[in-house]
């Protein structure tokens, strides 16, 4: 398909970052498919209790496995961008340093675990399904080649990977669900699901630039990398601690009966947020280009980039707020139906995850990692100290409402930091639709 002209943007370079775009969003939207429609039948089949004890396990080694990616993923596909020809270091010793990552993460589940259940109210969920789906820290750490398809804009190889790894999970958990198969048996498929993805990933670099083997590591490699990436790690910790950390407490206070409820939602609102990372990902390097070449064109590619955001999360919420009643109804059996009225709050969140990841890659082309790393900080103390107060008075949907709170507060900090103000009010335009209106005047 060719695109039409558009005026200030190199018309190549935009065919490449549209299909590269395109490809992403292929990937991500047959996995939701896949995802989303298994979901529904693993819940149906395991009913609210079990199903909180499914996914209690992944929120809490969320934290573990963030840690052990090191926040190299992301720094790995910039520095591919600026040195392509240092390709070999930068995976292999990023291949390295996760993996000792990975295996690091097992002990500190496991102490974690302890803590939990001797110092806070301890949950049903056995050690040993977190220790298993722990195992996922060091299959991730494979994932690393996936920065050089990002870095070279070939996403159509990582939409490969996706699609085949989604398809071949769902039959595996559609077996199981014809198979009346225990809970383990879908606790362990979790993990085969990132080692399936993981085999893509390689197989695919092999086969494109066949320079698994020549993947090395070094030392000084290492030492940048790590005191490069190290506010992009704790970022991505406290992302994921301000993500999943009402699930925790939704199962410390209410039980996994309603935490497998609150699950459901948190599948149905957050199946969206691939769209955000798609986009932002494939465009980054289009990004990059414009910082480095037209700061006029540069800012307004970030502009643009912010109203996209807005018309899509908002048209999301917009139908879901509306649809979520009949839609819990349909889908999910009676004990799951008190949902719907907490997806429809829950949703909106995605609002202010759209416009953060927008952002974000601001702060990584400017180099505010730092900033990125203290506003994600705040946003998980705001999650927390809300949780505390409104899940015991509203149930699962104190635990909707702080969660819009607590993303609204991390996406908009930067404007009271004077250097990010800026970046802030360019959001709240798109937010409230100024700069639509604006075009619209234009015309």
């Amino acid at each position: 398909m060719k695109l039409p002209h558009i005026k200030g943007f190199d018309q190549d370079a935009l065919q490449k970052y549209f299909k590269n775009t395109g490809w992403l969003i292929l990937a991500r939207v047959g996995s939701l498919l896949i995802k989303v429609l298994v979901g529904f039948a693993i819940a149906n089949y395991l009913g609210r209790d079990q199903n909180g004890l499914l996914n209690y396990p992944q929120a809490f080694v969320a934290f573990f496995i963030a840690a052990a990616a090191l926040g190299l993923d992301g720094f790995t596909t910039r520095e591919l961008l600026k040195h392509p020809e240092k390709k070999d270091e930068l995976l292999g010793t990023s291949l390295r340093l996760k993996l000792i990552g990975g295996l690091a993460a097992m002990p500190l589940i496991y102490v974690g675990y302890l803590v939990n259940q001797y110092f806070f109210t301890p949950t049903q969920t056995p050690l040993h399904y977190i220790l298993i789906i722990g195992l996922s820290g060091i299959t991730q750490a494979l994932y690393i080649t996936d920065s050089y398809f990002q870095a070279t804009v070939q996403a159509k190889y990582v939409t490969f990977t996706q699609v085949f790894g989604n398809i071949f999970s769902a039959i595996v958990k559609l077996l199981l669900i014809l198979n009346h198969a225990a809970l383990i048996w879908f606790i362990w498929a979790i993990f085969f699901d990132t080692l399936i993805l993981a085999i893509g990933y390689l197989y695919f670099y092999q086969k494109k630039t066949g320079g698994l083997l020549a993947l090395r590591y070094e030392k000084s490699v290492a030492k940048y990398l790590l005191s490069s990436s190290w506010p992009l790690a704790f970022s991505a910790i406290l992302v994921s601690l301000y993500m999943k950390i009402d699930q925790l407490m939704v199962d410390s206070y209410l039980g996994s009966g309603q935490l497998g409820v609150y699950s459901t939602v948190v599948q149905l609102s957050e199946s969206w947020y691939f769209i955000p990372v798609a986009i932002v990902t494939s465009v980054f390097p289009a990004i990059m280009n414009a910082k480095r070449d037209d700061q006029q064109r540069y800012q307004k590619r970030l502009q643009n980039m912010y109203d996209l955001m807005v018309w899509l999360s908002l048209g999301i919420a917009i139908i879901t707020t509306f649809i979520s009643p009949l839609a819990y109804r349909i889908i999910y059996k009676e004990e799951f139906w008190s949902g719907a009225h907490v997806l429809s709050v829950h949703v909106w969140a995605g609002i202010f995850v759209f416009l953060g990841s927008a952002s974000s890659q601001y702060l990584i082309a400017e180099g505010y990692t730092k900033i990125s790393l203290f506003r994600t900080a705040v946003g998980a103390v705001v999650n927390i100290v809300l949780n505390i107060f409104l899940i015991p008075k509203y149930g699962i949907m104190g635990a909707a409402i702080a969660t819009l709170i607590a993303y609204f507060t991390a996406t908009f900090l930067i404007l009271v930091i004077p250097k990010t103000q800026k970046q802030g009010v360019m959001m709240l335009k798109s937010l409230f639709l100024v700069t639509l209106f604006q075009k619209f005047i234009k015309r």
